[in-house]
């Protein structure tokens, strides 16, 4: 069955006029949606620690920061814009209290409500707007007048005007310029932990590193290791991206094309798949969700030393050397809220 596909064509703004958006936390997502609410003609209120760095970022760009209890209590729509294992303290200390009926309750990722770290009262909506790239791509697309695509989802909807609401919040950040799908809470979150463990995170750099280990130790050089690996990746991705498995087909060589369809199949094996079917049942069954707020609560001790070994090994000092010969790879200036994006409160894919 398709997936539900919602454009500006069935999306209006009007669920959100005459009303106040909230966002808690102003970090990669934040940012982007209250700039694009604010510039769609939405009157946003922005909340935060009186202590947070993203303060001063975002009274320079304009907007009235107040504490999140205070715009829990004032807001018609609620974003909580902060990363997941911050939203239930959040939430019981600074929204829970001030919720009232008709109040909404939106997301940018489903974990909290999905894994039931709260528990949202059954007289509020309760949604999800989900833009399939970081915050600096949804304002930078926004700004030039088109739309990065997103997810929506109703997790809650006692007014019978959730969905409404969400696409109203998906037209405001420009999200259906370009296409909206519609979701569950549950699909959202499980699918998208699958991606970043089995496949854009974990899978690719471990699959990076082993690759690189195994030419090193066979004797060649490093530097050779790293182009091969990891450098001409963006090549083969950027490809995929713009036109598929095939259209990346289409644009390699012959041999290249040989060694893809006879190798790649025996390094992503039975053994893998079988791999990839046990994450997802811990994804599943929550195991994944318990084991990181566990880690979180111990300190992220475990967390800190896998973090160090990845930053530790021979691959990034090589990539370093070989990255300042190559001065257009130098990190871009991705907005103006690059101080907000790096304090944090956002999810990066």
């Amino acid at each position: 069955m398709a997936a539900q596909i919602y454009t500006e064509k069935e999306a209006s703004l009007a669920p959100l006029q005459g009303r106040v958006f909230g966002v808690i936390g102003f970090g990669s997502q934040g940012h982007a949606h209250a700039l694009n609410l604010r510039d769609s003609g939405v009157e946003v209120i922005v909340g935060l620690p009186e202590k947070s760095r993203s303060v001063g970022v975002a009274q320079e760009l304009g907007f009235a920061v107040q504490r999140s209890a205070e715009v829990a209590a004032r807001a018609d729509v609620l974003f909580l814009a902060t990363p997941d294992l911050v939203i239930p303290h959040l939430f019981a200390t600074e929204i829970a209290p001030h919720l009232r009926p008709g109040q909404t309750l939106g997301f940018a990722h489903g974990f909290a409500v999905h894994y039931r770290t709260i528990a949202p009262p059954e007289n509020v909506d309760v949604i999800l707007v989900a833009p399939k790239g970081p915050g600096h791509l949804v304002r930078r697309e926004f700004t030039l007048g088109r739309g990065v695509p997103a997810l929506v989802a109703v997790g809650q909807n006692p007014s019978g005007n959730a969905l409404a609401t969400g696409l109203a919040w998906a037209a405001g950040i420009g999200a259906t310029r370009a296409g909206v799908i519609e979701t569950t809470f549950r699909e959202e979150t499980e699918t998208d932990l699958f991606g970043e463990q089995a496949v854009l995170c974990g899978g690719v750099t471990a699959l990076v590193q082993a690759g690189f280990e195994t030419l090193v130790n066979a004797g060649y050089q490093p530097e050779m290791a790293y182009f091969e690996c990891l450098h001409e990746l963006k090549l083969i991705v950027d490809l995929m991206q713009e036109a598929g498995i095939s259209g990346m087909r289409f644009s390699i060589s012959e041999t290249a094309k040989w060694g893809d369809v006879t190798v790649g199949p025996q390094i992503i094996d039975e053994h893998v798949r079988e791999t990839m079917r046990k994450v997802l049942g811990r994804i599943q069954d929550g195991s994944f969700a318990r084991e990181w707020i566990a880690e979180t609560e111990g300190g992220k001790k475990r967390y800190k030393e896998l973090l160090q070994q990845g930053a530790d090994h021979p691959i990034e000092k090589v990539g370093a050397r070989m990255r300042s010969l190559m001065p257009w790879l130098k990190k871009r200036d991705v907005s103006g809220a690059q101080a907000a994006f790096e304090a944090g409160g956002g999810k990066p894919i």
